[in-house]
């Protein structure tokens, strides 16, 4: 007899992948996902747009002492990210928070058992559409920055690509740790109190009174570690220090909210 070709299987995903697939599924399919995401690029259009025009009337106007010459639009996208990164980040925070809230997390855990590859498969999906978004608003904040500007922009190729992806890096490493801290605190109130609290107000309240010590601590969060590798500043540290740093506090959000996960029910 002759012997029978051996039948060859189609490769399947793997757990990780599928997981991944569902958290992006489910991502798209709520509006909360689409509102999130037109009220950021609308906010980073405002944004640019509010710095841009200060920037050209402070040189136009008759005080010389305030004129900053010209300005590039890289640095107008960076400055807005102050204001429409919590926007962004709420991505991140309602990935999990929204379930939390809905009880959906427990069919979640049901059908991907392991808590660990779901919160990894919610830090991959919500890691790419923030760095998406970024690049998104990053464009829109540089096309209405320029408009704006008119005679005082400028926009090198180079410096304009490396502010944009620079600022998607940034927003999507900020969008991991807010996904990390609502895993732990459950509550999206709560996750962007504490959220605006790590990334502003602590490390600016450490800035205040100039003493060196806690200039140096406050240089060490991430929304201030984050800023200083958007701006390419090489004191107190090179630019990918503070990307290192910025990456580490998501790392470690991400390493407490399996954690928590682990540790109570859904």
């Amino acid at each position: 007899m002759n012997a029978q070709p051996a039948t060859r299987t189609a490769p399947t995903a793997g757990p990780l992948a599928g997981a991944v697939a569902a958290e992006w599924t489910k991502l798209w399919s709520v509006r909360s996902t689409w509102w999130t995401l037109l009220s950021a690029v609308l906010l980073s259009a405002a944004a640019a747009g509010q710095l841009a025009i200060y920037a050209a009337n402070d040189n136009t106007n008759d005080d010389p002492a305030d004129d900053r010459g010209i300005v590039t639009l890289g640095s107008v996208v960076i400055g807005s990210l102050e204001l429409t990164q919590y926007a962004v980040l709420a991505i991140g925070l309602l990935a999990v928070t929204a379930e939390f809230g809905t009880g959906t997390l427990r069919t979640t855990l049901r059908c991907t058992p392991s808590r660990g590859r779901v919160l990894l498969a919610k830090a991959v999906v919500s890691g790419a559409v923030t760095f998406g978004a970024g690049l998104l608003l990053g464009g829109v904040g540089a096309l209405v920055a320029g408009a704006v500007l008119g005679e005082w922009g400028d926009a090198p190729l180079g410096g304009t690509v490396r502010d944009v992806l620079a600022s998607a890096a940034y927003l999507a490493l900020v969008g991991v740790l807010a996904l990390g801290l609502g895993a732990v605190l459950r509550s999206a109130v709560l996750t962007v109190i504490v959220l605006i609290a790590v990334l502003m107000i602590v490390p600016l309240s450490l800035q205040e009174p100039g003493i060196a010590v806690l200039t140096r601590i406050a240089d060490g969060f991430p929304g201030v570690a984050g800023g200083h590798f958007l701006a390419g500043d090489a004191d107190p540290y090179p630019p990918v220090v503070g990307l290192l740093l910025l990456a580490g506090w998501a790392a470690a959000a991400l390493a407490a909210g399996r954690a928590a996960l682990r540790h109570r029910d859904a």
